[in-house]
């Protein structure tokens, strides 16, 4: 009593209404209709249907969110209340390989067509979102960047007051030498002194390569001091260094999604998408 037809390339399912008793066809659009929507159109169209359901030859339950193309490919059961009917569907001719490419081309450009017409309610959606995760990121970071920048004034500060008392201190040097070497003592007397202190401060320069593995450069040192007070400090006023820096990168990773997003569509496309559209 279920009869299974195509017409213009659609299946047509006839089957008889329990209530009204007539034979009543639908058609349905296999690669686009699900087995529950098909059965919500039989139900919808007698009312007396309660109950409405198919399953496989083996006795399982097929999934509402089937596509008609997958079940039309085998046997199945349709029961309407409490009446089975056994389905056999025609076996179509399979496809050239050439009209199978060209229903795989058509199934992509549905696609294509269906992204590009939901392409904007999405857009808006992921940009609202972006949003408000920026917004709360910005509001993390904000207690976060105060404490970072008085954490950064203090071990500028003492670093900088660390090079001032360096300078003082080889000035102080310089000037106490010349003192012994021109009034107290003579050149004679203070030269194995000055080449003691040229080479301790070369066993010093050598010990601070070992201790870094870097150069004793003037300005790397500055900012290796610098992190030593900055570290030191964050320590000691509970500052996070690590959450910080996820925080940025998170901040950093949504920015340039937002900035993606806003692209025009051509500019996001893989260059492949380009050229095959071309």
């Amino acid at each position: 009593e279920v009869t299974i037809n195509y017409r213009h390339g659609l299946p047509v399912i006839t089957l008889t209404l329990p209530t009204r008793s007539e034979r009543c066809r639908f058609t349905v659009k296999p690669m686009v209709t699900t087995v529950g929507a098909f059965l919500q159109d039989v139900q919808r169209e007698d009312k007396g249907i309660e109950r409405a359901e198919v399953f496989a030859t083996d006795g399982s339950k097929v999934s509402d969110a089937t596509l008609m193309e997958v079940l039309l490919m085998n046997d199945f059961k349709l029961v309407i209340n409490n009446t089975a009917y056994s389905v056999s569907p025609p076996v179509r001719d399979k496809l050239s390989s050439e009209h199978a490419t060209e229903m795989e081309d058509i199934k992509s450009l549905v696609h294509r067509l269906f992204v590009a017409l939901h392409l904007e309610d999405h857009q808006v959606r992921k940009e609202r979102e972006l949003l408000q995760k920026l917004d709360h990121l910005k509001e993390e970071l904000l207690p976060l960047e105060q404490m970072k920048a008085r954490i950064m004034d203090s071990a500028d500060a003492k670093t900088s007051r660390l090079l001032w008392v360096g300078l003082a201190l080889m000035s102080t040097q310089g000037g106490a030498l010349a003192w012994l070497t021109w009034w107290v003592y003579s050149w004679d007397i203070m030269e194995p002194v000055t080449y003691f202190i040229t080479y301790g401060s070369a066993m010093a320069f050598y010990a601070y390569f070992v201790l870094t593995r870097q150069d004793y450069v003037y300005p790397d040192a500055k900012d290796r001091q610098f992190l030593h007070y900055f570290y030191r400090k964050s320590k000691k006023r509970h500052f996070n260094v690590e959450r910080y820096n996820k925080l940025k990168e998170d901040l950093a990773e949504a920015e340039e999604s937002l900035r993606r997003l806003r692209q025009p569509l051509h500019l996001r496309l893989p260059i492949q998408e380009i050229s095959d559209k071309d």
